[in-house]
C-alpha cells in the first residue's frame, strides 16, 4: 500500500482495476475502495480522467469533485489504445478480482480486452460493465449519458415543478444509481465466485438502474393507466408532507401523513380538534384536501421561527428537519457525532473536508485514506509488480505508451 493509509475494510485484499472515465464507473470503483478495495485506476497519459476538470476549480488547479470520487485509488498511467499499453492492462488484471469499466459497448473487445479474452488468464474474473444502455439491445452503441438515462428511466419527467418543463436532480443521480447497482452485482458475482470459482460479467446499464428505482411507477401505468406527474415538492395524496415556511425566512420540511403522526401535530399547532375532523382524519381525507390542509400548516409554521418550531415538533414527536445545506452539516450534532463528514490531508490543499465511508459496518468499517492522486502518481509502484523497472517505464513514457 501507499505510505498515505492503510486499507481497511471488509473489501480489504480484494483486487480492483479501474478503467472508465468520468462518473459512473470511477463512483462504483470509489465504493469499493471505500470498503477497502485496493483500487488502480488506469488513465490516459496525456490528460486522465475528466473528471479531474469537472465540478468547482480551485486556483491550485485542484478540483475537489475528484479529490471525492479518486480517493482511495492508485493512479496508473497507460495508453489503451497502443497495443503496449494494453498488454500491460491485461497483466494487471490478470491479478485482479474485479476490473470496471464504462466505455461504449465493443470498445474493450477492440482492445483485445473483452471479458472472453480476459478470464482466459483469470478464470474469476468479475468484470463491471456501466453503460447507457446495457451491452446488447438496439441502443446498445448509442453515446449514453447519465442525463440520457434519467431520462428514459423515468425519473426526469416526474422531477420539478408542474408548472415547468422536466427538471433534473441537483446532482448526476443517473451515474451514481448505474455505479451503486454495479457495486451490489460486483459483491454479489464475488459471493458466488466463492462456491463456482467463476467469474462473470456484472452489467449495470444507467437507464435500468433509474428504472429500478421508479417504485411502482411502471404496474400503475399498465393496471389503472395513471400517469405520475410533476408535483413539485409532494406526493400527490400525501399529506400533509411538505417543506413550510417560517417567521424568519426559513423552510422546515414537516411529514406528517400517517394517522397518529399527524393527531400529534395538530396538537403541536394547539388543534387537537383537526385530527377527529371528517375532513383530515382519514389519510385519503388528508390526500383529497391536500392544498388546503398546507394552507392551514403553513398558516401555523409562519408564526413561529425555525429553531422554535423545530423544538415544538419534536417535543410531540412530529418528523420535521431543515433543509440542510453545506453551512448546517458542519455545525449539527448528529454530523458530528456520526462524524458524516471527514477530513482528509490533501498534498496540496491541505486539510479538505468530504462525505465520510457510508454505509456503516459494526466491525469492519471502510475509510478514506487519501485524496485523488495526482495523474499517474502509482504508475512506478504499480507497474514495478508486473516487472517494469525504471529504465523501461522511463522508455514507455517516453514513446507515449505511459
Amino acid at each position: 500500500m501507499t505510505p498515505a493509509g492503510q486499507a481497511t475494510g471488509p473489501l480489504e485484499g480484494v483486487r480492483v482495476v479501474e478503467m472508465g472515465q468520468l462518473l459512473a464507473g470511477p463512483f462504483c470503483g470509489q465504493l469499493l475502495g471505500d470498503l477497502g478495495a485496493d483500487v488502480v485506476k488506469i488513465e490516459d497519459p496525456a490528460h486522465g480522467d475528466p473528471l479531474r476538470q469537472w465540478g468547482r476549480q480551485l486556483p491550485q488547479g485542484v478540483s475537489l469533485w475528484w479529490s471525492v470520487v479518486g480517493r482511495n485509488k492508485r493512479s496508473v498511467t497507460l495508453n489503451l489504445r497502443e497495443p503496449e499499453g494494453q498488454e500491460l492492462a491485461r497483466q494487471l488484471i490478470r491479478e485482479a478480482d474485479i476490473v470496471v469499466e464504462n466505455f461504449r459497448p465493443g470498445t474493450m473487445e477492440r482492445w483485445g480486452l473483452g471479458f472472453e479474452d480476459l478470464r482466459r488468464d483469470n478464470p474469476g474474473l468479475v468484470m463491471v460493465r456501466v453503460s447507457g444502455f446495457g451491452q446488447d439491445g438496439p441502443y446498445s452503441q448509442r453515446a449514453g449519458y447519465g442525463a440520457i438515462g434519467e431520462a428514459m428511466g423515468g425519473l426526469r419527467y416526474v422531477v420539478g415543478d408542474p408548472a415547468s418543463p422536466p427538471s433534473r436532480v441537483g446532482i448526476s443521480i443517473g451515474d451514481t444509481l448505474a455505479a451503486l447497482f454495479a457495486a451490489i452485482g460486483a459483491l454479489a458475482a464475488l459471493q458466488e465466485r466463492r462456491s463456482s470459482g467463476q467469474g462473470q460479467v456484472v452489467d449495470s446499464a444507467i437507464y435500468e438502474a433509474v428504472l429500478g428505482v421508479m417504485e411502482s411507477l411502471v404496474p400503475e401505468w399498465q393496471l389503472t393507466g395513471y400517469q405520475r406527474e410533476r408535483t413539485g415538492a409532494v406526493l400527490p395524496n400525501v399529506a400533509p408532507s411538505n417543506v413550510y415556511p417560517t417567521r424568519d425566512g426559513q423552510w422546515l420540511l414537516i411529514a406528517a401523513n400517517q394517522d397518529t403522526v399527524f393527531a400529534r401535530l395538530a396538537k403541536a399547532m394547539d388543534a387537537p380538534e383537526l385530527a377527529s375532523d371528517p375532513r383530515y382524519a382519514t389519510h385519503g381525507a388528508r390526500g383529497e384536501r391536500q392544498a388546503e390542509l398546507d394552507d392551514l400548516i403553513a398558516a401555523f409554521t409562519s408564526g413561529l421561527d425555525a429553531k422554535v418550531l423545530e423544538a415544538r415538533l419534536e417535543e410531540h414527536g412530529v418528523p420535521s428537519g431543515k433543509i440542510f445545506r453545506p453551512v448546517d452539516m458542519f455545525t449539527d450534532p448528529q454530523f458530528q457525532a456520526r462524524e458524516s463528514i471527514t477530513e482528509v490531508q490533501h498534498p496540496v490543499l491541505g486539510p479538505v473536508s468530504m462525505q465520510n465511508v457510508f454505509p456503516r459496518l459494526s466491525r469492519t468499517g471502510g475509510s478514506v485514506r487519501w485524496p485523488g492522486p495526482e495523474l499517474g502518481a502509482h504508475t512506478a509502484e504499480v507497474l514495478a509488480r508486473i516487472g517494469v523497472d525504471a529504465p523501461a517505464l522511463q522508455d514507455l513514457r517516453a514513446r507515449g505508451v505511459a
